[in-house]
């Protein structure tokens, strides 16, 4: 039975991979809203995919499709279709429907939704808020995050290349980024540089078009091919100072950022565990090898419990998570534990869930193939697992293993 006492068999679109029925604590009003994702994505988006991921194309589309989903900005008080905002719980598992899609399409909303959108809305002041956040809600204005640089990732903080100074009313920023998602269309990129006067770190919202501005899409990728990553150059950008994000005052509030995405991409792992284990579910039960479907063979079957139970497990770390944030008491250790153990799950299952097709299994025709490369990006993004694993190692400790 559901909280809502509606008979299991008679609940639309139960996942098979909710073994412990974690779908169940969200309200009648939350379940609505994901079941309305669900069918959005399974009828509207998965289409599309395939032939996006093969040719490594976003298509106007697919973002048009996004602007009437009504899934931009659920989680921003005052801004979004559904207010108030939406609980973390459903914010996780609106994430883990996406990558349970197609992880790429995770991936583009993720940046816009979240790192774009909360860079601005937790870092601008009132103004900057009204003025860029409204046509980013509707999708009207489509946002990246630009903190990554070519020589700096998980030691970016200490060493960031890319240089603001100010001039009158105007900044000049100088320097490189790397892996910039949604940053060869983006209308708004939030660039992150270190102002040259006091070495803290500083964000500015760079408009599409400004000179000195070049974003060249990076090629020959294995992984979330849909998205768009760029390689940007910034060559004496000019940006006045009502593009500096006014609230952000050093590294410390990009970690803030950070810390409250990374759960995000701890259930967008979730989501991709889930995609290639139903995939795999049910090849096995259609697959028919020496007379008989191979999920009756107990090998096979060893591969969806131990699958399963990732799943299960994944999911409820994850949700014990969104209650800590929804409470308002988590700490940065806990998002990364989640991302940690949930990216390193994510793995085994994408990885078992390929063997299960054999042959078939390398082929995009298939889907499963797409889900297991994807996941190796999850698996990097938004701090390694060695960075993770360090974090929650000077927390459990109370020594830094930190080099430098």
């Amino acid at each position: 039975m559901t909280s809502n006492n509606t008979p299991l068999a008679q609940l639309d679109d139960q996942l098979t991979a909710d073994f412990y029925l974690y779908e169940s604590l969200l309200s009648d009003e939350e379940r609505k809203i994901l079941l309305k994702a669900r069918s959005f994505l399974r009828d509207e988006i998965k289409p599309l995919v395939n032939e996006a991921w093969g040719k490594g194309e976003l298509p106007q589309e697919m973002i048009g499709k996004f602007r009437g989903s009504g899934l931009n900005a659920l989680g921003y008080e005052g801004y979004g279709e559904h207010q108030p905002a939406i609980s973390h719980m459903l914010g996780g598992m609106l994430a883990m429907e996406l990558s349970r899609v197609d992880a790429s399409c995770a991936t583009f909303f993720g940046v816009h939704n979240g790192l774009g959108f909360y860079s601005i809305y937790y870092g601008g002041d009132q103004e900057q808020r009204d003025r860029f956040l409204p046509a980013m809600a509707t999708m009207e204005k489509i946002a990246a995050f630009a903190l990554t640089e070519p020589l700096g990732g998980s030691d970016v903080s200490g060493g960031m290349r890319t240089t603001a100074k100010r001039e009158g009313d105007t900044w000049v920023l100088n320097g490189a980024k790397k892996w910039i998602g949604n940053a060869t269309f983006a209308e708004y990129v939030v660039v992150f540089a270190r102002d040259v006067e006091d070495n803290k770190v500083k964000a500015f919202v760079v408009e599409k078009g400004t000179p000195g501005f070049e974003p060249v899409k990076i090629e020959g990728k294995i992984a979330l091919r849909i998205v768009q990553n760029a390689e940007i150059t910034l060559t004496d950008v000019r940006v006045p100072e009502t593009n500096r994000l006014q609230n952000m005052k050093g590294f410390r509030d990009v970690a803030e950022i950070l810390r409250q995405t990374r759960s995000g991409v701890a259930w967008q792992a979730l989501g991709v565990m889930i995609g290639a284990y139903e995939l795999a579910l049910d090849y096995a039960k259609q697959r028919i090898a020496f007379g008989r479907p191979i999920a009756k063979f107990q090998l096979v079957q060893d591969l969806l419990v131990k699958s399963v139970g990732n799943i299960t497990a994944s999911w409820g770390m994850l949700v014990q998570l969104a209650r800590l944030q929804d409470q308002g008491v988590f700490r940065d250790e806990q998002s990364a534990l989640a991302k940690d153990f949930v990216a390193a799950r994510m793995r085994e299952v994408v990885a078992w869930s390929r063997e299960l097709f054999g042959g078939n299994g390398i082929v995009l025709e298939y889907d499963v193939a797409r889900f297991f490369s994807d996941a190796e990006a999850l698996y990097s993004y938004e701090g390694t697992h060695q960075m993770q694993t360090l974090i929650v190692g000077k927390s459990i400790t109370g020594h830094s293993a930190f080099v430098g």
